[in-house]
């Protein structure tokens, strides 16, 4: 056994171990750990692969922002556990039914068949001066580029669906802008000078004296 596939198995057992970690972990904050561990552990084999940008890409975006974002979201959250455990054994056994599927599933499209060495070689060693970036641009945007722009189209709707829930009811309180009013405004609008005759203040003198005479009146 190479060092490459010792790499690979020994990142493969831990990237196992901490995804199953995330959905058997009673606290939900060692939950979001442990996926930040996997996304590690995945950014790790895509590094065996030559796959460079994509291992930092994961690194960068997910573990340096989604799960700092589900971090505090999870953090924040008043969750009652003991409610949301209330009626686990009665769905057990469709949820058991459901995970054998999906395992059936899963080893007979990723068995070794399909995915082994058998099916796919293992690919040639890149040149020094191989670039995954230049790579990656050219797939998206010759090969994928319809599939790339549909699946940003679907991000957009999701984005605005997910907007017009937030705001689909009126709040008492809220408030909103007119980006057409806020367009158009012009400067008499939302601007107005004031003149205003200039006052002198009255000397220390006058003020100690006036002071002294009210507390005579007194």
């Amino acid at each position: 056994m190479t060092i490459v596939q010792l790499i690979f198995y020994s990142c493969s057992v831990m990237l196992i171990g901490s995804a199953v970690m995330v959905i058997s972990s009673k606290n939900s904050v060692k939950s979001v750990m442990f996926l930040i561990l996997t996304f590690f552990y995945a950014a790790c084999i895509w590094m065996l692969l030559e796959s460079e940008f994509l291992a930092i890409l994961l690194v960068l975006v997910y573990v340096g922002a989604v799960m700092v974002l589900f971090l505090f979201v999870v953090m924040m959250l008043d969750i009652d556990f003991a409610a949301m455990r209330q009626g686990f054994t009665r769905y057990l056994p469709l949820g058991l039914l459901i995970a054998a599927a999906l395992l059936y599933a899963l080893f007979r499209v990723l068995g070794s068949e399909a995915f082994g060495p058998g099916a796919f070689s293992i690919p040639d060693a890149r040149p020094a001066d191989y670039s995954s970036v230049t790579e990656l641009g050219m797939l998206l945007y010759t090969t994928y580029f319809y599939p790339f722009e549909i699946a940003a189209l679907i991000l957009m709707v999701a984005m605005i669906a997910a907007i017009s829930l937030a705001f689909r009811g009126k709040r008492k309180g809220s408030k909103s802008q007119v980006v057409s009013e806020q367009v158009l405004v012009k400067k008499a609008d939302r601007l107005r000078v004031v003149k205003m005759q200039s006052v002198k203040p009255p000397s220390n003198q006058a003020a100690s004296d006036s002071q002294i005479s009210e507390g005579a009146d007194q």
